[in-house]
């Protein structure tokens, strides 16, 4: 499929997970894919030789997203070397997880930094590029904890839900410009990060799911692009729940 042929898509937090399973969806329905990553550059490379397999132009594009002077530079040469960002999707993300009582203040700032004020860095970098295009698709990826809570992850839950509020006010901003913003949260969705907590948490969570299961990285990136292409143009400023009926609201 070539739903997106011809569009230049960022994706943060891109080598593995959930950001890897969009980079991939994306790449597959016609865009070339820029790779964002910080540490797994050996997946990063694999990633990007699956989608040049598939005959779309993939890039590397190494940069910390809670540094805003690095996602500056790094968009400028972006700019630059390879075009006009049309698709951002801001997945980038961390857990520093413990109870309020015991957290450390770098542990907050960690947090809130790479998972909330990445998005304003790299959005804010973006924008113009869109703007130039007269359209431009902007998906933040949030999460079920922005709505439920979740014991030992208030920084996660903050960063989280401050994701909304900024994707709803954005959406306002640039509606104009042709330029949609949209939010996904999903919830229990197997990846590295999830594989890492132990199987009595896991079975705990498993059993609050009405699916009866965990989500798979495929199965948010398939909605990722839908929100991506032009059939979504009269759709912004929303939450997309993605949990398997966790939380309904």
């Amino acid at each position: 499929m070539d739903r997106l042929n011809g569009k230049i898509a960022l994706i943060t937090g891109a080598s593995r997970g959930i950001g890897r399973a969009i980079a991939y969806e994306l790449a597959k329905q016609g865009a070339d894919v820029i790779i964002n990553y910080r540490g797994s550059e050996d997946k990063a490379k694999d990633l990007a030789e699956e989608i040049e397999k598939m005959g779309k132009k993939a890039y590397l594009a190494k940069f910390d997203v809670a540094n805003f002077q690095e996602v500056s530079e790094k968009i400028k040469e972006i700019e630059r070397e390879i075009g006009n960002i049309q698709i951002l999707v801001n997945n980038a993300g961390i857990v520093k997880d413990t109870l309020l009582l015991r957290m450390k203040e770098e542990d907050w700032d960690k947090v809130i930094k790479t998972n909330l004020y990445s998005v304003f860095y790299v959005t804010k970098a973006v924008i113009p590029m869109m703007i130039k295009e007269k359209w431009g698709r902007i998906i933040n990826i949030s999460s079920v904890v922005a709505f439920t809570g979740n014991p030992g992850q208030t920084n996660y839950a903050a960063a989280k839900a401050g994701i909304v509020g900024f994707s709803k006010a954005l959406a306002l901003e640039v509606a104009s410009k042709n330029i949609t913003v949209n939010v996904i949260a999903p919830g229990y969705i197997e990846t590295d990060m999830t594989s890492a907590l132990p199987e009595k948490v896991k079975e705990i969570f498993l059993n609050q799911i009405p699916l009866k299961r965990a989500g798979l990285p495929e199965e948010v990136a398939y909605l990722t692009a839908f929100l991506a292409s032009e059939k979504a143009n009269y759709i912004t400023g929303c939450v997309f729940h993605i949990n398997g009926g966790l939380y309904r609201g």
